[in-house]
Formats: C-alpha cells, sequence, structure tokens
C-alpha cells in the first residue's frame, strides 16, 4: 500500500447544495462498503472488480482510511463494511476496525475466508468488529469452487465460518444467486443453520466487472419472481435471518405476500439514498456494480459526507419521480426503485427501467 497514488480522477461532488440536515433525515446513511484492498486469492467468476492475487498500486492508506471513516462517521451510526478483495490481507485492518468503533461506526467485515483463525477472529473481536460475512455459493465444495476458482475455497469457507461462530461472533452467510445455484437456496439455507451462522443474504448476480462474462447465468425475469417467492416463504418459516440484496422488487414482493399487520424487512435499492460503495483507490459510487464516478474522496479531502449529499448521480437516483419506463409508472418505485446498476448495464441510462422485474406495472 506504499505505491503512488494513480492520477487524482477530475470528477468531484456537484457544485448544487442542499440541507443537510434534512437530507440526511430523509437518506439516512444505513451502510458503506469500503473496498479496503483490491487484492484477492480467489478468481470468482462474477468478481465486479476482476480482483487477482497482486498488490494494487494507489489505494487509500492507513491515514486516508482514517479520514474516510471519521467523515462517514459525521453522517450518523453507520454500518462499515470492511470488504475486498481480501480486506484481512491489509496488515492495518484491525487498526481500521477500532478506529472505526471509536467514531462511533458499526463495522463488520467480510473475508473470504482463508485468513480467519481462531487467532484472527479474536483480534477482529478486540478491535471492535460486531459481526462477519462468508460467501457460500453452493451446496457443495464442487458448485462453490467451480464459482469462486479455486479449489478447496469451500472447505477453507466453511472452517473459517465454525471458527467465528465456536467464537460467538456473529456470522453471515452470502450467497451469490444464478443459474447455477437457483434450484438450491434451500440446501444453502439449511447448511447456513447447521453452521451455526446467523442469517443468508441472497445477492442476486448483476452482470458487470468480470460478472459480465455471466450473462448467461443471469436468471430471467420469471425465475427473478419465482425465487423472491420463494425466499419469501422460506423467510417465514427459518430459524435464521434471511435477506436479499440486488433484486430491490423483493420489496413489492413481501407487500404482495404479507398481511397487512405483518413488517416488511425488505428494502429497495438504496444505492446512493442509504447505502454507497467506496473502492480501494477512494473512489465513490451508489453500490460496487453501479460503475459511474459519483466522488474522489482524494479530490474532495476525504469528505465523503460531501460527496453522499451533493453527487448529482445520487441527487438524481433519490428522485423517483424521474425514474423511466416500467419503474417510473409502477405504484411501488419508492419502495422498490429497481435495480439501477442494471439499468445502466443494459441501457447505458441509470434512470432507465429496472431489466430483471416482470410486474405488469400499472400508471400511477
Amino acid at each position: 500500500m506504499s505505491c503512488p497514488h494513480h492520477q487524482q480522477h477530475s470528477h468531484g461532488a456537484s457544485a448544487q447544495h442542499h440541507d443537510s440536515a434534512n437530507d440526511l433525515i430523509k437518506y439516512p446513511l444505513r451502510a458503506v462498503a469500503w473496498e479496503t484492498t483490491r487484492k484477492c486469492i480467489l478468481n470468482c467468476k462474477h468478481c465486479r472488480g476482476g480482483a487477482l492475487n497482486k498488490e494494487y498500486c494507489g489505494e487509500l492508506t492507513t491515514e486516508e482510511g482514517k479520514k474516510l471513516l471519521k467523515s462517514i462517521a459525521s453522517c450518523g451510526r453507520t454500518v462499515m463494511i470492511f470488504t475486498g478483495g481480501e480486506p484481512m490481507s491489509r496488515p492495518d485492518i484491525y487498526e481500521l476496525i477500532s478506529y472505526a468503533k471509536e467514531c462511533g461506526l458499526i463495522p463488520v467485515i467480510s473475508p473470504c475466508g482463508h485468513l480467519v483463525t481462531p487467532e484472527t477472529v479474536k483480534k477482529l473481536q478486540d478491535a471492535g468488529a460486531m459481526a462477519m460475512s462468508i460467501s457460500l455459493d453452493g451446496a457443495d465444495a464442487k458448485s462453490h469452487d467451480d464459482f469462486r476458482g479455486e479449489e478447496g475455497a469451500f472447505n477453507t469457507a466453511v472452517q473459517a465460518i465454525k471458527y467465528a461462530v465456536a467464537a460467538d461472533f456473529r456470522t453471515q452467510i452470502n450467497c451469490t444467486v444464478s443459474k447455477l445455484n437457483v434450484a438450491d437456496l434451500e440446501k444453502i439455507h439449511d447448511l447456513a443453520v447447521s453452521l451455526g451462522a446467523k442469517a443468508v443474504d441472497y445477492f442476486f448476480l448483476v452482470p458487470t466487472g468480470r460478472g459480465e462474462q455471466l450473462k448467461k447465468l443471469e436468471i430471467s425475469s420469471a425465475e427473478y419472481e419465482d425465487a423472491l417467492n420463494f425466499i419469501d416463504n422460506l423467510r417465514k418459516r427459518s430459524p435464521i435471518d434471511i435477506r436479499v440484496t440486488c433484486a430491490p422488487h423483493y420489496a413489492r414482493i413481501q407487500q404482495q405476500n404479507n398481511d397487512e399487520d405483518e413488517p416488511i424487512t425488505a428494502r429497495g435499492c438504496l444505492g446512493g439514498k442509504g447505502f454507497a460503495f467506496i473502492s480501494h483507490t477512494g473512489i465513490v459510487q451508489p453500490c460496487g456494480f453501479f460503475n459511474r464516478v459519483c466522488g474522489d474522496l482524494r479530490a474532495e479531502n476525504y469528505d465523503f459526507k460531501k460527496i453522499y449529499l451533493e453527487s448529482k448521480i445520487f441527487n438524481d437516483l433519490r428522485d423517483t419521480a424521474s425514474y423511466k419506463g416500467s419503474c417510473g409508472a409502477c405504484k411501488f418505485v419508492n419502495s422498490c426503485g429497481g435495480c439501477r446498476a442494471r439499468a445502466l448495464e443494459k441501457y447505458g441510462d441509470y434512470m432507465a427501467a429496472e431489466p430483471n422485474c416482470k410486474y405488469n406495472a400499472k400508471k400511477k
């Protein structure tokens, strides 16, 4: 992490001004994911960053990271996700987690698993990390290892989960949903339960980055609908928490399926409306799959709050009345919003309709 910075981007936050206090009330910052490093030993088919097992030039330094964390903390008590690449490959990861905790953030970490040992779990807990997420993209070694591009990845991930659970470290299983495993969602859930995980989060594939090669593995709109209905039914009988990410129409599914007095746990797309992603070089985006620069932390003196409140793209995403196509006509536009990254990828327009929703939208 000592190599010189890349040339800074010229993109910054927009010049428009907003009532910051009002914006943070209307769009409270719920979570930020920081790609602390892009270095990774895995070769996952769906990787948005095409990560390799090498040192990357221009990654935010320890001091830069602390400036970033302090600015994020000024937005409120936010979940701070330390991700990668392999975040545990950063020698300063424990220092950064500890600083995040001191700032009042809620630090969690999303490692690959190979660096998780009883000793490192304790170090994470001592630093103040509140939870860990580990990915399992198949119910067995063959399916997971094929997807992750590394023989033995499944066994490593399972062992990491066991180490974390044994230390009473809250652990969540993440699963990227594609044609390869959509028929095994319950098996993956049951595996998570048997391992002692507290939650399963089903991430629906967004074909960007290395994932562009997987467009043929992205499930159809009808399969999305079936899978989301299945997950909602599974949620109602599961002993652990079940979440869905990158399928914002799950919020609609819950509203359609649940009784009026049953709370709606699903939220639609939070990109720019409660969630943000920060790249290893300090570029701010609505999410990791939304490949547009909303701000450059180095160019903005590490003022994340300013970018979050003033970015033109973020403010466009908050203006659901300007959404186009079936999303703009949909009565669920405010609770769902559609996936803006998929709209950008397919149509080149992040305000266009979600391409993987089959709901027959009616005019408001």
